[in-house]
């Protein structure tokens, strides 16, 4: 049995409300979903560039559609990474300000747990990476390793988990909107070689116009289907049209359109949520990862050379073991200096699992990895790190939750 905290101890990982509860499930059933077809994306798209129509699957990624004029003559892959993640980000934007204003984040000492177990699990993976590329060429992919893909991790969860504490995967799914704030961060302030503030500066219009008619017409937009369709999605457009002409990586416009919807004025947040998840988890990421994940291995010397490059074995050790290190210590000092205690519900074993959970990187890791490597060879070494190390994360927490997930059905302690 866990030992109980003393009376009146700040419990960490306690009960959420109801309502609260029964969104959290809601978004992990469809990131659940857009997690396997996240995986077979991959898979597909490992098998294509390793078979006799790696010359097609190289092709397509590489075609070029859209107005030069606009800066907008991308390729299919560029698309996939600049304008279908949008979608992806615009979530992670909404999500996070629906955290701050409603949900877990909006107390202080509830998301002080969360927000630095995540900056723990930013910061270990950056500094194991520099430590194997110190004075290397690759040390300016330090970010690649510091993300957690939070829709191949649930997926991982619901089906090894499902007599885990709920408190688990409201931890697992706060840490990564937080986590996925500061890969943006990141994005924003140190791949960002040169700004056009002109473009910047026009930006602001539609967004600003964006955000007065979400706030001020909310109950209009949520009651009429078609009003944000026609009224607010060519407003978006134009935001990430001028982001990404301004230099910054257009997955900014997709954060801050997501911050611009109001939470608690009408049901526009949560039918937003509700449209716009399926459209992210169901096709926009699943499509980046068929583009970006199609990594070609080669025979067993180019295997070799791959997995020996410091850049491969940083992103690997950044995953594996900066990742479970920086959140569990972080955990672990934060309920320590605070003088809190676990909930009952959770143990720190079940802690030590969900850590390693987020060592699956991917989606923003791949993301991060295109924007550090101009060099085609260091950028399949991440990439191949980064699928290699995902997949070790998976099985290995998989296989570790599934234990605990046992030990609680003997117990009969289902949460």
């Amino acid at each position: 049995m866990p030992k109980r905290p003393p009376p009146n101890t700040f419990r960490v990982f306690g009960r959420a409300p109801v309502a609260e509860t029964r969104r959290i499930v809601e978004i992990l059933r469809t990131e659940t979903v857009g997690g396997f077809l996240l995986v077979a994306a991959a898979v597909v798209a490992v098998i294509v560039a390793n078979s006799p129509l790696r010359e097609g699957y190289e092709t397509l990624r590489d075609t070029a559609v859209g107005y030069a004029p606009w800066h907008l003559d991308l390729t299919l892959g560029q698309w996939a990474a600049d304008g279908l993640l949008a979608v992806f980000f615009f979530l992670v934007g909404l999500e996070l300000k629906r955290e701050i204003v409603a949900g877990q984040l909006r107390s202080p000492r509830t998301a002080l747990v969360p927000v630095l177990a995540a900056v723990g699990g930013v910061v270990v993976p950056a500094l194991i990476y520099l430590a194997v590329n110190r004075g290397g060429p690759g040390a300016g992919g330090w970010a690649t390793p510091t993300a957690t893909d939070i829709a191949f991790a649930v997926a991982v969860l619901a089906v090894v988990g499902s007599r885990l504490p709920a408190a688990l995967r409201l931890f697992l799914l706060t840490l990564a909107v937080v986590d996925d704030l500061i890969a943006i961060v990141i994005i924003a302030a140190v791949y960002t070689e040169q700004v056009q503030w002109v473009p910047l500066g026009l930006a602001a219009i539609p967004l600003a116009v964006f955000a007065f008619v979400a706030h001020r017409y909310s109950d209009w937009l949520a009651r009429q289907g078609w009003a944000a369709w026609a009224v607010l999605l060519p407003l978006g457009i134009a935001c990430w049209a001028l982001v990404h002409a301004s230099g910054i990586h257009a997955t900014i416009a997709g954060v801050l359109l997501g911050f611009a919807v109001p939470v608690h004025r009408g049901d526009l947040a949560h039918r937003f949520e509700h449209r716009f998840r399926p459209l992210s988890a169901g096709f926009a990421v699943p499509v980046f990862a068929f583009f970006a994940a199609g990594v070609t291995l080669g025979g067993a010397a180019e295997i070799a050379a791959t997995f020996t490059d410091p850049i491969a074995l940083g992103v690997i050790a950044g995953l594996l073991l900066g990742k479970p290190i920086g959140i569990l210590g972080a955990t672990w000092l934060t309920v320590r200096l605070t003088r809190s205690s676990l909930d009952p519900s959770v143990r720190w074993s079940d802690l030590a699992g969900v850590a390693l959970l987020a060592g699956i990187g991917f989606t923003v890791s791949l993301l991060v990895a295109e924007l550090s490597f101009a060099d085609a060879a260091s950028l399949m070494h991440a990439k191949a790190a980064i699928l290699l190390a995902s997949t070790v994360a998976a099985v290995g927490a998989g296989a570790f939750l599934a234990r605990q997930n046992r030990r609680y059905a003997v117990s009969g302690s289902a949460r």
